[in-house]
């Protein structure tokens, strides 16, 4: 038995999160070799891991169903509104959200000179409408599912908010970044209760989280 299972149920993020989370969970003494070759199972009960897509997370941890998870900023970000008690900055997976237009003279600005609003597609509508909010400027936020980068080389809006890891993706679309919103890293969470009920494996796994 490890410090932290079985006595803790673990969400751990699927994607660009999973290696960094999963090398923090074996330097705290947990076996992942199963979760690492296995992407199709998600419950890995003798080592108490579920895998989910990182925007449930926050969900599993605030009901009860996860006592701890790892996700990004931007995903707590987004979801403010979740009863999660936010434990460490794991300083992996660092991300930027940014608000971003086609290269050249910048068409929110100008939007926002002529219209005294700018359209911006996102997949981050809560975060985009606080951050416009925020700074004074008018915005319609206007939410996409996919690619959000052909949002403005089609006309559909003038600006986007997104998360770039390199920026390759903006370049190679001909968008440039005008602002920065934030830096987003992988945290620690814990559900409310669990926090209290659980303290001492809790403790215990922060304690290996922040060891060198």
């Amino acid at each position: 038995m490890t410090a932290v299972a079985p006595a803790l149920t673990i969400a751990v993020p699927r994607g660009a999160l999973l290696g960094g989370t999963l090398d923090r969970l074996d330097s705290l003494g947990l076996d992942t070799a199963e979760v690492r070759s296995n992407d199709r199972k998600l419950l890995f009960a003798d080592v108490g891991i579920v895998t989910m897509r990182p925007s449930d997370v926050a969900t599993y941890v605030e009901a009860g169903a996860a006592d701890v998870g790892i996700t990004g900023k931007d995903v707590l970000t987004e979801q403010s509104e979740r009863e999660v008690y936010e434990l460490l900055d794991l300083g992996f997976g660092e991300c930027r959200m940014i608000l971003a237009t086609v290269d050249g003279p910048d068409p929110s600005a100008e939007a926002l000179r002529r219209l005294g609003v700018m359209r911006v597609a996102t997949k981050y509508p809560k975060t985009a409408a606080a951050y416009f909010e925020r700074t004074g400027r008018q915005a319609e936020i206007v939410e996409v599912k996919g690619s959000v980068e052909l949002a403005p080389l089609t006309g559909l809006v003038e600006a986007i908010v997104d998360l770039t890891a390199t920026g390759t993706t903006l370049r190679e679309n001909d968008l440039v970044v005008r602002e920065e919103l934030f830096v987003s890293t992988a945290r620690l969470i814990a559900n409310p209760v669990a926090h209290k009920l659980k303290a001492p494996a809790i403790d215990a796994m922060l304690e290996g989280l922040r060891a060198p």
